[in-house]
This record gives structure tokens, C-alpha cells and sequence, in this order.
């Protein structure tokens, strides 16, 4: 089929001609709104928590703060914040206590964070009924464990047999790659892992592990104070963009209080980030995010992302129990509050 063109004459043409040129003396002055660029980067792949940031980014939060943000998947909480202490991002999600021992280790980085996002961390060992393994803590004694190096949450075992008085000498420790964690406890291999709770509860139940075989003992009903992820800036976007920081922030709290509202929804964007999702597993996996470490009793009592100072001087010191601080830090040197939005504006339902 040939393509028909509509061809003006030679009278119409200028005529369009003269209307064009005389245009800008009649049209309204319009001006492009100035964005500043955020290159942000997550602590995992596009899975349903996740949404927290995509509900932002999708329904216009951050936009709407004047900010043009790209969110890009990391390979673990502990990566996210190395690449903001590098500057190769602007902004990050990841694991505060990570953040807290790397500013030990890298003194002339000031990376601070701004904002909790989970106020009880995922940390969690996760075991089978099957295998042994119960709610009692005594239970872990003698076990097997997948244990992934770099996982953030066997990072935690020193903290967790210390408050809990577990002697591990008999207990065997396999250092596991990530990928084989849950398939190993689904086939027996180990009676227990280590990890996020809301990745390895979802991911064992999608492999066919009855749910009433599944034994989550979050760190956090345990004795361990700890808070979980959180935003952080690199220093160098942050001594330059301090607005910024705190648009964001405004912009991410807006999408989080939207996600709360609509969890179904907030894991329909992720599954469009990502072709191996399953919409059932991520919505579940959202619900399980802000049901336990978004939405703590002390969220709902005093609003999202604050610290209490005392809590935090205690997380410290539990971190000291499996690292050696070069330079022990206050709550105020690995936490700034004045980037949060106002306190009424930060309530939950």
C-alpha cells in the first residue's frame, strides 16, 4: 500500500510559514523544570521489596521533587554500600551495620546514612521442622548451617550466640554460594541458612518446602538490636546536593506510605523489571517486607525512618561484638535526622 502524504499548496505553506514565525511572540513562556540527576542503586535484584523505590519512581514522587532518578539491581546489601562509598552512585539502599563497620575500615570516607527503611533488620537463620530445627534457640545446637561468606546475616552469628549463649563448637558452618542456599536446606544437604528472611522463607515455599516445615527465627526476636537497611548518600553528592538528598528522601516516603497502601500493585512494577518474577511470590514477599521490618511498633508509634539514639548506641555495641572498632562511633557520626521530612508527614496508618 503506497503512503498518501497531505501536500499543502504554495498559499497554505506560507501561510503555515507566517504562523510559525509569529508563534513565540504569542505563546506563554514556558520553562522546563530543572532536575538534578540521582543515580540510585538498590541492595538486591528487582524483587518485591523493591517497590518501595519503583512506586516512588513510577508514580511521579521523585519527579514531582524535582529529581531524575534511575534505580539500578546490586548482588547483595553490603554492595550497595560500597558503591555509594565509592561515588560510582549517588544515593543507595543497604545494610546500615555494614556502613557502620566500613566507615571504620575506610576512616577519610564520612558515609553517613539518612533515613531507616527497615527498622528490624531480615536478618534471620532459617531452618526445617524436619531437620530439627524449632523456635527454641537451643534447637541449633549440633546443626548444620548454609552459610554464604558475605551474607549480611550470618554476619550477625557472633552477636546472636553471644546475647543467646549458644556454644557453637559443635555446630558446622558450609560456606555456600547464594544460588545453592535454599536449594541445599529444600534437599537436606544443611538443616539451617542464614539469610533475609523475606528471600528465604518466599524462595523455599516456591521449591516445594511445606510451609509448615519452615522454622524463621528473625534475629531481632532474639536479642539482637540491630537496625536493618537504610538510604545513604555518597559524601561527595551529599556536600553538593544536600537538597537533594532530603527530595528524595520525601519523594521515597511518599512511595513507601503508596506501597503500604497498595501492595499489589507495587509488585506489578517489579515484575515488570524482571521476566523471572512471579507476581503471587513478589506481592508475598512485599507483604512479608513491610508486615515485619518496615512497619515495626516503633514505626507505627513514631512514623518511618528515624532512629532512637539509644537503640542505635546499643546496635553499636553489638556490632563490637564481631568487629574491632579502630574508632568506636555515637549514634550522631553514622546517622544524620535533618534530611527526613517532617514528623507528621512520616506517620503510618
Amino acid at each position: 500500500m503506497s503512503e498518501f502524504r497531505f501536500l499543502p499548496t504554495r498559499r497554505a505553506a506560507l501561510k503555515l510559514a507566517g504562523a510559525a514565525s509569529l508563534a513565540p511572540l504569542f505563546a506563554p513562556a514556558v520553562h522546563a523544570q530543572a532536575t538534578t540527576p540521582v543515580r540510585f542503586t538498590l541492595d538486591w535484584r528487582f524483587e518485591g521489596p523493591s517497590a518501595l523505590f519503583l512506586t516512588a519512581l513510577e508514580k511521579g514522587h521523585f519527579r514531582a521533587e524535582g529529581l531524575n532518578v534511575s534505580i539500578d539491581a546490586a548482588s547483595g546489601s553490603r554492595e550497595g554500600v560500597t558503591r555509594v562509598a565509592s561515588g560510582t552512585y549517588d544515593i543507595g539502599f543497604g545494610d546500615i551495620n555494614s556502613m557502620i563497620r566500613f566507615r571504620d575500615e575506610n576512616p577519610t570516607v564520612d558515609l553517613k546514612a539518612n533515613m531507616i527503611v527497615y527498622d528490624r533488620p531480615p536478618f534471620a537463620i532459617v531452618g526445617r521442622k524436619s531437620r530439627g530445627i524449632t523456635t527454641d534457640v537451643k534447637s541449633l545446637e549440633g546443626k548444620k548451617f548454609g552459610a554464604p561468606a558475605p551474607d549480611a546475616a550470618y554476619a550477625q552469628w557472633p552477636i546472636f550466640k553471644t546475647v543467646n549463649k549458644l556454644d557453637d563448637s559443635k555446630m558446622r558452618f558450609e560456606n555456600v554460594g547464594f544460588p545453592v542456599r535454599e536449594p541445599m536446606l529444600a534437599s537436606g544437604e544443611v538443616d539451617a541458612i542464614f539469610g533475609f528472611a523475606n528471600s528465604s522463607y518466599i524462595n523455599l515455599k516456591s521449591r516445594g518446602v511445606p510451609e509448615n516445615d519452615i522454622v524463621v527465627l528473625h534475629m531481632y526476636d532474639y536479642g539482637v538490636e540491630l537496625y536493618g537497611n537504610g538510604i545513604m548518600a555518597s559524601p561527595g553528592f551529599l556536600a553538593s546536593n544536600r537538597a537533594a538528598v532530603a527530595a528524595f528522601n520525601r519523594g521515597l516516603v511518599k512511595g513507601i506510605r503508596d506501597t503500604i497502601a497498595d501492595p499489589a500493585a507495587g509488585a506489578k512494577l517489579v515484575v515488570a523489571r524482571n521476566d523471572v518474577a512471579r507476581l503471587d511470590t513478589e506481592t508475598e514477599r512485599l507483604k512479608m517486607t513491610i508486615d515485619n521490618y518496615v512497619l515495626s511498633p516503633w514505626v507505627r508509634a513514631n512514623g518511618i525512618g528515624g532512629i532512637d539514639p539509644a537503640r542505635m548506641a546499643t546496635a553499636i555495641d553489638q556490632i563490637g561484638l564481631t568487629f574491632t572498632f579502630k574508632n568506636k562511633p555515637k549514634p550522631e557520626d553514622v546517622f544524620i535526622s535533618d534530611l527526613l521530612p517532617a514528623a507528621a508527614d512520616r506517620k503510618v496508618a
